[in-house]
């Protein structure tokens, strides 16, 4: 407890240097789209309006929030940044459309992008923390809640067009998007569209690192691959990490004193290159020499390999609103989704004259076959919402029934089936001078699926388990400046489909990866405490957390994993079930050999931030420091694997009538509390800015100019997270304009 007793330390420091807590994130909000429509329970709480989104650069979702508090990223080159909360990623972090999870293949490899249109967004909700277990099941780390108007739950004042164009140096990139909203005939209609192409995005020269695969087998040759990392080190930018999306959506809605109903359609097609990708080289003995007089050739043709993605996703959405004011409910929330998601990984072999006397190479690489990756899924919930006499009352039921399947040469997972039916209750009160927020639910999961091994059999699984989960939080002002909120939550999650069967090569992280179906569901028990504080122009933002995560699952290479063996049950892990024995490292060349196991972790760390805001001439003028540290480690004092370093984030903003101006510099510390077969990771510091001016065009339009830059400093920069942060840096010095006009 000695994080809790640290946290009344500084609140004592903080009443006494006058200061107030985090202006911006927490703010007394009204979450609009997500599971409960009130303000208590989901602490803490950033929320980030819509314009912040569309006046910065287009960008990955990760990367659009990685400056918040408490909020990082992992990246896999521009079109991929998978959002962490306090530490926590993957599968434990939902991310959602419209208060209902979106069902993309995120989860299935580092990859894989969050496939989410941010083009006309109301808002970014972001709950930290297993208190979000109220939005969807079995979130550890949190939620993030992307919420629009394309299912419009107000009438619409009149017709509205929007249109604007965007370009960005660091990629020569471009974007044009578009809206239209109105109310014809008593519906509300919407219809959005965004294009979006980016090239190879710049980086600072020498900011490519290369791990050297081959020193012994060729230490006479040192020469050639001086000049092939110098050659590949000064190209100046990372090939294949191009991106192109087009987005549309379309929604209809009806409105009246009984609630509302609509339906939206939307569609994301994209395509973005692989900037990394792992291979599997067999070593042929004997050979070496003769390989020796072909490696500049080999690795010619691998970079003029073409690796990319296609992803083509739809969702039908149905929602509503009935106001019944009967007896037994006062008004039922209710939603339908039908998603179908697909994402096809190609290889495409550049031709080139130098090798047309070398066609047995050429066609050692064009033997790769496409893999497809399939997410089906319908998903039905309902609200009901019990309230009386001054107490919020809710419950809720939901259903999902979810396929999930990859087809090709590099499958690694059978297909698999998912279904969950919850059955979620909430109540809050009021009370004079604090309230009290307590959830719970109940989780009927069945996860299907099958192991492979290469004798041509497989296993079979069904694994069905209930788990149950609760949220308590209080609230309470302590004088006219100083609230605080202090929060618990104990949060049951179970394995996912790739930890259960995933087996086979996962070039993406340069694995061979193997799941176990004996793994156990995790426990998260999580206590947070949050002030905030103000005091005429000061404020001050201070949220402490501990999570200890029982029997959490982790990736780990082989040859590590001993330190946690009598915590995750090895010998449940064994050969029979996976066929350990057809799979030890002489089969997958330059694959590390992975295992999901188990093992206790916990988590401790806390975000604050304090700063001021002055008079100065006709606006405003703020200032901000704030902090956010997450430390790891499994129970046997082992660091847990990818956890990105502590951070301080200077902010400055001028806001003039209709000027804006911004700048951020996020100070990352160099990360040297790294976990198995892990390597420290440098710190950088990312300078960002933005000048944002409206003008009104004759009382019937707004056009928005914003200009911006981001990494200024053009440092080399690199997320500890990151599978590829040697390999694949964040882009160097990025300038762009965006326009945007409204009437």
């Amino acid at each position: 407890m000695n994080k809790i007793f640290n946290a009344f330390i500084v609140l004592i420091a903080i009443q006494s240097s006058d200061v107030f807590s985090q202006q911006v994130v927490e703010e007394t909000v009204v979450v609009t789209s997500a599971l409960v429509d009130i303000n208590t329970i989901d602490k803490p709480l950033y929320v980030i309006d819509g314009d912040e989104i569309l006046d910065g650069p287009t960008s990955s979702l990760g990367a659009a929030i990685d400056g918040y508090l408490g909020i990082s990223i992992a990246d896999y080159g521009s079109a991929v940044g998978q959002p962490i909360i306090r530490g926590m990623s993957g599968s434990r972090v939902k991310i959602l459309k419209n208060g209902m999870v979106n069902r993309d293949v995120s989860f299935l490899g580092a990859d894989h992008l969050n496939d989410l249109d941010l083009n006309d967004i109301s808002q970014i909700e972001i709950v930290k923390g297993p208190s979000s277990l109220l939005y969807a099941n079995g979130s550890i780390g949190g939620i993030i809640n992307v919420v629009d108007d394309c299912i419009a739950q107000m009438d619409f004042d009149g017709a509205e067009f929007a249109a604007g164009y965007e370009t960005q140096s660091v990629n020569d990139g471009s974007t044009e998007y578009f809206n239209y909203k109105n109310n014809l005939n008593g519906f509300n209609v919407n219809f959005g569209y965004k294009n979006s192409e980016f090239g190879n995005y710049d980086i600072p020269n020498g900011a490519v690192m290369h791990e050297e695969h081959h020193d012994e087998e060729h230490e006479g040759e040192e020469h050639e691959g001086e000049e092939h990392e110098e050659h590949e080190e000064n190209m100046g930018y990372i090939n294949n990490s191009d991106y192109m999306s087009e987005a549309t959506k379309f929604g209809i809605s009806k409105t009246g004193d009984w609630g509302y109903i609509g339906l939206s359609v939307d569609n994301i097609e994209s395509m973005y290159g692989i900037p990394f990708h792992g291979e599997e080289h067999e070593e042929h003995e004997g050979e070496e020499h003769e390989g020796e007089e072909h490696e500049g050739e080999e690795h010619e043709e691998h970079e003029d390999e073409r690796i990319f993605s296609t992803t083509d996703s739809e969702s039908i959405t149905l929602k509503g609103s009935y106001n019944a004011n009967g007896s037994l409910f006062n008004k039922v929330d209710y939603t339908y989704r039908k998603s179908d998601y697909s994402l096809t990984e190609q290889h495409a072999e550049e031709e080139h004259e130098e090798h047309e006397g070398e066609e047995h190479e050429g066609e050692e690489h064009e033997e790769h076959a496409p893999t497809l990756f399939l997410n089906n899924s319908s998903e039905y919930g309902a609200i009901f919402d019990v309230s009386k006499s001054g107490i919020s009352q809710k419950i809720s039921f939901n259903f999902v029934d979810e396929d999930t399947s990859i087809f090709g040469e590099e499958a690694f997972m059978n297909p698999a089936n998912n279904r969950e039916l919850t059955l979620g209750y909430f109540v809050s009160k009021d009370f004079e001078s604090y309230n009290i927020d307590f959830g719970a639910r109940l989780d009927d999961v069945v996860r299907t699926g099958s192991v492979s091994h290469e004798d041509g059999n497989a296993d079979k699984y069904e694994i069905d388990n209930r788990t149950s989960s609760y949220a308590f939080n209080i609230g309470k002002d302590l004088n006219s400046n100083l609230n605080v909120n202090l929060g618990f939550a104990s949060v049951e999650r179970l394995p996912s489909v790739i930890e259960l069967f995933m087996n086979g090569p996962h070039l993406a992280t340069g694995r061979f990866e193997v799941g176990n179906p004996n793994l156990n569901s995790e426990t998260s028990n999580n206590i947070d405490i949050t002030f905030n504080y103000e005091n005429g122009d000061y404020y001050a933002f201070a949220s402490f957390f501990i999570n200890d995560v029982d029997n959490y699952i982790t990736l780990m290479d082989e040859g590590d994993e001993d330190h946690g063996d009598e915590d995750h049950g090895d010998e449940d892990h064994g050969d029979e079930d996976h066929g350990d024995e057809d799979h030890d490292d002489h089969g997958h060349g330059n694959l590390i050999h992975a295992n999901y196991i188990q093992e206790n972790a916990d988590f401790d760390g806390y975000e604050i931030e304090f700063g001021r805001t002055v008079e100065l001439g006709a606006g405003e003028l703020t200032l901000s420091f704030g902090r956010d540290v997450v430390n790891a480690q499994f129970s046997d004092g082992h660091n847990v694997p990818r956890i990105n370093p502590a951070r301080n984030i200077y902010s400055l903003s001028y806001a003039q009538n209709d000027l804006t101006f911004r700048l951020n510099l996020k100070d990352v510390e160099k990360q040297s509390s790294f976990g198995e077969g892990e390597t420290a990771t440098d710190g950088y510091q990312m300078l960002n800015s933005r000048l944002t001016k409206t003008y009104e065009i004759s009382g019937k339009g707004v056009l928005k100019i914003s200009l911006f830059g981001n990494n200024l400093l053009d440092e080399a920069a690199r997320n500890h997270s990151s599978f590829v942060k040697d390999e694949v840096p964040l882009p160097g010095k990025n300038y762009g304009m965006k326009f945007n006009l409204t009437f």
